[in-house]
C-alpha cells in the first residue's frame, strides 16, 4: 500500500491549534513538504517557541485567534482559500480537565462547526484529530475503531471524552449531508519533544521527575497500561490519512503497550536518575488499558509506526534535560 502525496507545493494549509505539542511537529512536517501553512492558536496552552524557528519563512504565518469564536477573516492569511484544514486544537491534559473544561467543550463544539462552515465553502479537505479517549475506559482491548467506547458522559474526563466524540459525530454529519471531504484520526498517547513539562500526562510528569531525582508518582498500582507513540510516526500517520481519500475513524499510534509501573522503571533507568517509584491515589475514570488495532491504518493506509520505545523516550528526556531544573 503506497499512498500518493496529495498536498504539498503551491497548496495552503490551515492547522489548528499550531503552536501546541503534536500539532507545531505537523506543521513543520507540513512546511517540509513545500506546503504553506497558516497556524492559529489562542495560546490557552501551546507555546509560541514551538513555532519560533519558522518566524521568517514565507510559507508560514502563526495567527491568535480561538476557533471557538470564529476564524478572523479580515486577516489576510485567513482570507484566502484553503485546500486542507486540519483541526488539531484542544487542551488534551488530564490537568486541563478540571481547570478549563469549557474551553475544551467549546473548542470541540463550536471550535469544529465553525472550521467544518468554512472547510465545505473553501472545498477543502477537512482532518479532526479525535482521540483514543473516545473509546473511554474499554471492554474491548485493543480497541479497533468498530468499538462504540464506555465512557462516562458525567465524570471529569468526560469534557474532553465527549467534545471529541461530538466533533466526530459533527464531522460525519457534514460529510453525509453536505458532501464535506474529511477524515477522522484517533490519536493514541503520543509523546516527544515541545511536551510541556507540566503538562500532566505519564511522560512528562515521569521524565520532569525523574531528571529533578523526585519520586515517579504511579497513579493506584501502575498495573494500568497505555501504548506510547513518537511524535514523528504519529505525525507520519496524520499525514498519510490527509493525503488518502479515507473517511475513517482510523487509530493512529503504536502496539508498545506498558503498565505505568513499567514506563516509569524504563524512564528512570534510561536517565540515570535515582529516582525511586512513589504509588499515589489513582484519578477518577482512569482507563485501566489502552492499546489500538492497527488493522485498519495497515489496510488502507500502509501506516507502520518505527521508533522504537527506548529511542523516542531517549530523544524525549534529552529534551526535557535543557528546560527541567
Amino acid at each position: 500500500m503506497v499512498i500518493a502525496q496529495r498536498f504539498g507545493e503551491g497548496h495552503r494549509v490551515l492547522v489548528t491549534g499550531g503552536a501546541g505539542f503534536v500539532p507545531s511537529h505537523l506543521v513543520d512536517a507540513l512546511i517540509d513538504r513545500g506546503c504553506t501553512v497558516v497556524a492559529v492558536d489562542n495560546f490557552i496552552t501551546g507555546a509560541k517557541d514551538n513555532l519560533g524557528h519558522l518566524a521568517d519563512n514565507p510559507r508560514f504565518t502563526l495567527v491568535e485567534a480561538d476557533v471557538s469564536e470564529g476564524l478572523p477573516g479580515h486577516h489576510p492569511a485567513i482570507a484566502e482559500r484553503f485546500d486542507a484544514i486540519m483541526h488539531m486544537a484542544s487542551p488534551a491534559s488530564p490537568t486541563d480537565f478540571g481547570t478549563i473544561p469549557v474551553e475544551i467543550l467549546r473548542v470541540g463544539s463550536l471550535g469544529t462547526l465553525n472550521l467544518l462552515e468554512r472547510a465545505t465553502a473553501d472545498g477543502a479537505r477537512f482532518l479532526m484529530a479525535s482521540t483514543s479517549e473516545a473509546y473511554g475506559d474499554p471492554l474491548v482491548h485493543p480497541q479497533p475503531e468498530s468499538y462504540w467506547g464506555n465512557v462516562n458522559p458525567v465524570g471529569i474526563r468526560s469534557v474532553y471524552d465527549e467534545a471529541k466524540r461530538f466533533s466526530e459525530a459533527a464531522t460525519m454529519g457534514y460529510h453525509r449531508s453536505r458532501g464535506t471531504d474529511v477524515a477522522i484520526v484517533r490519536i493514541f498517547n503520543t509523546y516527544g519533544p515541545r511536551m510541556r513539562p507540566d503538562d500532566g500526562r505519564a511522560i512528562p510528569t515521569f521524565i520532569s521527575q525523574a531528571l529533578r531525582g523526585e519520586p515517579i508518582t504511579v497513579h493506584g498500582d501502575g498495573s494500568q497500561t497505555r501504548s506510547i507513540t513518537y511524535v514523528d510516526d504519529l505525525v507520519r500517520g496524520i499525514l498519510l490519512l490527509l493525503d488518502s481519500t479515507e473517511t475513517g475513524p482510523i487509530n493512529c499510534g503504536t502496539e508498545h503497550e506498558f503498565t505505568m509501573r513499567q514506563l516509569a522503571e524504563r524512564i528512570i533507568e534510561l536517565s540515570g536518575s535515582t529516582s525511586t517509584v512513589k504509588f499515589i491515589e489513582r484519578t477518577s475514570d482512569d482507563p485501566e488499558k489502552r492499546r489500538p488495532d492497527l488493522t485498519l491504518a495497515r489496510t488502507k493506509l500502509g501506516y507502520e509506526p518505527s521508533v522504537a520505545p527506548d529511542e523516542g523516550l531517549r530523544r524525549t528526556i534529552d529534551y526535557f534535560r535543557s528546560r527541567v531544573a
